[in-house]
């Protein structure tokens, strides 16, 4: 007998490995299968609140009513990617589709994983997932709309549609009709157009607007209305996966680490960290002049209510108290400031008892040492004001009576009133704040007002008391740090700031305000095969 070990054949097993550009090879993809990559539970709440930054950006252009594709509605949403640092997106409903720069594939692949993320957190109500439905098929509409032809061919082949151009005899057979239902074209144009025949229900849109030639059951359709059919069938796409996303998320829910976060993603703010002011100081003796110029409704309500009261309560301070730490007031001009307004009507030691502790631990010094973040428009919109309570957005917590005194005693004009009633009929008052600033400025820019320290720096920079600061790094030799005064020119200070110092304080506080609320275990990476599938 043989005992002699005998050594078995090995067989190299190949591991195929796909690339990103063959992942993502254009701009215009159908989101049908989920992504089968790991990654980091990090990178998955960026990419969710990138999403929701982007799709928050076509929801405004519908709010103001702008046509879509109109060129008043390119020039807005174009403008608002640029603003909220999404020029990624806005290269993909701009540039050829076949561009292959690692940029643009970087960014394929963000636009696909961010679409699934979200698909999880939109599963969970009919309404949000109709508001996510709506969104998703602009942002597809927008990015279809700038593929050529040739890409619009190579679309249709990578997926299967099964339809194809008319050839030129196809086409001299009903070219009358075609010159008849392409509105908006020359008969030269029309003729160097591309159609395709397809069945009249596939397009019912385009039927219900006579915007296509309609003979013995088929339409024929031009190429720059052929997201008429891709698009529904996008549509289909996204409500099926939403459908079997909703049926396993309570396996997702499941997680820690996910489950929060998405519970609360379509109300998160996802606009500029106000909690570390660096660049500004406010004295508390300008408030009262700011309050006038510069502050929101909401705010400047909060502070003629402590004013004239001398006492304000928990949710009014805490809304007001964070705003001032926001603009640039100093923990020692808070305590200040709380401590002479409080004191007229208890002693000093109840205030230092019963309030001064709290200041400090909004600050970050005090108790669980954590810098609290000034309250975002949604926030304060969500907030539920008791009587006697002076907090909360004043556009939804005022009757329209009260809300009409209270704008005509700040000077608006009955014209300038109804203007702002128009936004708070329809429940739209980030808008309603909107159009408040471009009254009491008279600015003709509307800003998008996300944040009342927004609308604070906003005011600022128009009067001229504040500088627009350009995105990046700040410059490592300042030393400034102005002063702002309300209404009147700023002034310079020496500051003993550290530059260096303050963008790790800012990274320090983004990263926890990220990761607040969700799980303290972060270093596992998240299989989005077992989430998704």
């Amino acid at each position: 007998m043989d005992f002699n070990l005998k050594k078995r054949p090995r067989h190299d097993v190949k591991v195929e490995v796909i690339s990103l550009e063959a992942k993502y090879p254009h701009n215009v993809m159908l989101y049908h299968y989920p992504p089968t990559e790991d990654i980091h539970i990090d990178e998955f709440e960026e990419l969710a609140l990138e999403r929701l930054r982007l799709l928050r950006v076509f929801d405004r252009a519908t709010t103001k009513g702008l046509r879509m594709h109109s060129d008043d509605w390119k020039e807005y949403v174009n403008a608002e990617m640029t603003k909220d640092g999404l020029r990624g997106y806005m290269r993909m409903g701009t540039t050829h589709s076949g561009a292959k720069h690692e940029a643009d594939v970087q960014m394929r692949r963000r636009d696909y994983l961010s679409h699934f993320i979200l698909r999880l957190a939109y599963c969970r109500s009919e309404d949000l997932l109709r508001w996510f439905v709506a969104r998703e098929m602009e942002f597809f509409k927008y990015k279809f709309a700038a593929l050529s032809t040739a890409e619009i061919k190579m679309f249709l082949d990578a997926n299967n549609f099964q339809i194809h151009p008319l050839t030129e005899e196809q086409k001299d057979e009903v070219k009358d009709g075609l010159y008849e239902s392409t509105v908006g074209q020359s008969v030269s144009k029309i003729e160097l157009l591309e159609f395709y025949k397809v069945p009249f229900t596939q397009v019912l849109d385009l039927v219900r607007t006579r915007r296509c030639y309609i003979k013995a059951g088929f339409a024929y359709v031009n190429t720059h209305d052929m997201v008429s059919i891709v698009g529904a069938r996008q549509l289909d796409e996204i409500e099926l996966g939403m459908q079997a996303a909703k049926s396993f998320i309570a396996d997702v829910e499941a997680d820690e680490r996910i489950a929060r976060m998405i519970k609360s993603l379509h109300n998160s703010y996802t606009g500029k960290d106000y909690t570390v002011c660096r660049d500004e100081s406010v004295p508390i003796e300008s408030l009262d002049q700011l309050s006038k110029t510069s502050m929101p409704l909401c705010m400047r309500m909060c502070h003629e209510h402590l004013r004239s009261q001398h006492h304000i309560k928990h949710g009014g301070r805490m809304q007001y108290g964070l705003f001032l730490k926001g603009i640039g007031v100093t923990l020692e001009d808070a305590v200040r400031f709380w401590r002479e307004e409080f004191t007229k009507k208890m002693d000093v030691d109840k205030f230092t008892r019963s309030y001064e502790y709290n200041i400090h631990h909004n600050y970050g010094k005090k108790g669980s040492m954590v810098n609290y973040t000034p309250y975002s428009c949604l926030k304060i919109i969500k907030e539920m004001a008791a009587p006697g309570d002076c907090h909360g957005c004043p556009y939804k917590a005022l009757d329209p009576t009260s809300l009409k005194v209270k704008l005509s005693s700040y000077g608006l004009s009955a014209g300038g009133i109804e203007e702002v009633m128009h936004f708070v009929s329809r429940n739209h008052y980030q808008f309603a704040c909107g159009k408040y600033f471009m009254l009491t400025h008279n600015s003709t820019v509307e800003p998008t007002i996300n944040h009342p320290n927004k609308y604070f720096e906003e005011s600022q920079i128009l009067m001229g008391n504040r500088q627009k600061r350009a995105p990046g790094p700040a410059q490592p030799n300042s030393k400034l740090r102005p002063v702002i005064k309300g209404g009147a020119n700023r002034s310079m200070l020496n500051g003993d700031d550290d530059d260096e110092l303050w963008r790790i304080a800012e990274t320090q506080e983004r990263v926890y305000q990220s990761q607040k609320g969700i799980a303290e275990a972060f270093d596992d990476d998240l299989d989005l095969t077992e989430i998704i599938e």
